[in-house]
C-alpha cells in the first residue's frame, strides 16, 4: 500500500539538469507533506536521480543503486527508487541485474513518482523548486532534449528530442527563484542556441535573454551549453545591450579536426569554428570563453589530435575541460568500435590539459589590474573566496578577495581589482 510514510533522501548526480529535476522533485514532496532528509543514513526511502552519459557516470550511478540496495538488505532503507538519465536508458536490463531496486522511472516521470509514494503531482507548482545550491545562484533550464545528431552522443536517446520552455513558464519560473533570493541565474538546456526554434519556428534565445535582463532583483545571467553550429548572431547584441549578461560563453566544440568533426556530425568545421569565435571576441569585448574537447574519439589520429591541439593554442579558451570518448550503445558511433586504449586516451587529455594550464595562466595574468565584479561564495583563512563574471560555480576559477578587515555576507556582489593570477585561480583586493 501507498502510503505517506518515513523520511526521503534524494540523491542526484551527474549534470545540473539532474540538478534541476532533484529540486522540482524536492518541491512536490515537500508540498504533499513528506519528511525530507539530506542525509541517507536518516532516511526510510532512497530515490536516486542517475547519469547515463559516459562510461564513468554510468559507474558511479550504478555503484550509488548498490550500496543503496546493500542498505535495504542491511534493514537500514525499506525501499529504493532509481530515476534519470541511466534509468530511461537501461531500466529494462537493470531491473534484472539489481532486482532489489522496489521502482524504476525515466526521465520525465515525476508525476509517476509522486504517485507512487502516495501522493499527488502539483500542476500548479510547474516552475516550482526547492533550490539546492547557494541561495545566490540557481540552474534555469530553458528546455529538455535535444535535435542535434551527434554520432558520439546518447543524450537524444536518454532524453528526447528538443522541447522549448514556453518563455512565460520560464518567466514565471525565474520569478519564483527571485524570490528566494537568486541574483545569478545560469542558463542551461542541452543546446540553449536552439531555443524556440521548435515552439516559435526562430529562434527566440536573444530576446529571452532580453526579458530575463529585465528582472531588476537579478545581478547576473550566464549562458552554458551554447552549439556552435548555427549560432545565433543577435546572441551577441544581447551582451552589449544588457551589463547583467555575464562576459561570459560556455560552448562546447568537442574537436578541430575535420575529418573528426565530419564524423561527429558537428555540423561545423575548424574554419567556421575559428570564425564564429574571432566573431564573439570581436563583438563581447573581454568576454570568457569556455570549451569542452572530446579525445580518443575512433580513428582520431595522431595528426588529428595534433591539430587539436594546435587548435587549442591558436584559439586560448579562457576555460577548457577535456572528456575521453565513450563508446556509447545505440549512438551512430558505436560501430566505429573503441580503437584507442584507455592509457592513450588518457595521456592525450593530460597532454591538452597541460598546455592549457599555460594559456589560462596567460588569460588570467592579462586581467590583472582591470576590474570586475565578483560573488562571494565562502570564507578561507580569514578571506573572501568568490567568482568573477569570467567563472561559472564548481567548473571554472575562483577568486580569492582580500578583505581588509572589512565585513560582507555571503552571496554579496562587489566590485573587485584584479591583483595577481596563478593558472586556476585569481586574486583581488575591493575597490
Amino acid at each position: 500500500m501507498k502510503t505517506k510514510t518515513g523520511k526521503i533522501n534524494i540523491i542526484t548526480l551527474g549534470c545540473a539538469k539532474n540538478t534541476v529535476d532533484s529540486e522540482a522533485l524536492y518541491s512536490q514532496l515537500l508540498t504533499n507533506d513528506f519528511s525530507l532528509t539530506e542525509k541517507i543514513e536518516h532516511a526510510d526511502i532512497a530515490i536516486i536521480n542517475t547519469c547515463g552519459f559516459i562510461d564513468a557516470a554510468k559507474r558511479q550511478s550504478v555503484e550509488t543503486i548498490l550500496s543503496a540496495v546493500q542498505r535495504k538488505n542491511e534493514g537500514n532503507l525499506e525501499k529504493v527508487f532509481v530515476m534519470g538519465c541511466l534509468s530511461e536508458r537501461y531500466s529494462k536490463d537493470l531491473s534484472k541485474e539489481i532486482p532489489e531496486v522496489d521502482r524504476f522511472f525515466g526521465t520525465n516521470q515525476l508525476p509517476d513518482i509522486l504517485e507512487e509514494l502516495g501522493g499527488k503531482y502539483k500542476y500548479e507548482l510547474l516552475g516550482e523548486r526547492a533550490i539546492s545550491t547557494p541561495h545566490h545562484f540557481a540552474y534555469l533550464k530553458i528546455s529538455e532534449g535535444c535535435d542535434n545528431p551527434c554520432s558520439f552522443c546518447a543524450i537524444p536517446i536518454m532524453r528526447g528530442g528538443h522541447r522549448t520552455k514556453p518563455v512565460e513558464h520560464v518567466m514565471d519560473e525565474t520569478m519564483r527563484l527571485v524570490e528566494k533570493g537568486v541574483k545569478e541565474l545560469i542558463i542551461i538546456g542541452q543546446d540553449t542556441t536552439y531555443y524556440g526554434l521548435d515552439l516559435y519556428g526562430e529562434r527566440k534565445l536573444a530576446s529571452l535573454l532580453a526579458s530575463l535582463a529585465s528582472i531588476k532583483e537579478l545581478e547576473w545571467i550566464r549562458l552554458m551549453y551554447a552549439y556552435p553550429a548555427k549560432f545565433p548572431l543577435d546572441v551577441l547584441q544581447s551582451f552589449s545591450d544588457n551589463p547583467k549578461i555575464c562576459r561570459y560563453l560556455d560552448m562546447p566544440v568537442q574537436h578541430a579536426a575535420d575529418n573528426v568533426l565530419k564524423s561527429m556530425r558537428r555540423g561545423v568545421t575548424r574554419r567556421t569554428t575559428e570564425n564564429l569565435i574571432a566573431k564573439i571576441r570581436e563583438s563581447v569585448s573581454g568576454i570568457a570563453l569556455r570549451t569542452t574537447l572530446i579525445v580518443g574519439y575512433p580513428n582520431e589520429t595522431e595528426k588529428d589530435f595534433d591539430e587539436l591541439v594546435q587548435f587549442v593554442k591558436d584559439v586560448k579558451f579562457d576555460r577548457l575541460g577535456v572528456f575521453t570518448y565513450s563508446q556509447e550503445d545505440q549512438t551512430s558511433a558505436f560501430d566505429l568500435g573503441d580503437t584507442l586504449p584507455q592509457e592513450e586516451k588518457e595521456r592525450r587529455k593530460e597532454y591538452i590539459m597541460e598546455v592549457q594550464r599555460e594559456i589560462s595562466l596567460q588569460q588570467n595574468e592579462s586581467r590583472i589590474g582591470k576590474k570586475t565584479k565578483a560573488v562571494l561564495e565562502r570564507t578561507e583563512d580569514g578571506n573572501y573566496v568568490g567568482r568573477t563574471e569570467w567563472d561559472a560555480p564548481e567548473i571554472d576559477n575562483e577568486v580569492f578577495i582580500s578583505a581588509n578587515e572589512t565585513k560582507f555576507q555571503i552571496g554579496q556582489f562587489l566590485d573587485v581589482t584584479i591583483t595577481d593570477a596563478t593558472e586556476f585561480d585569481l586574486y583581488a583586493e575591493t575597490v
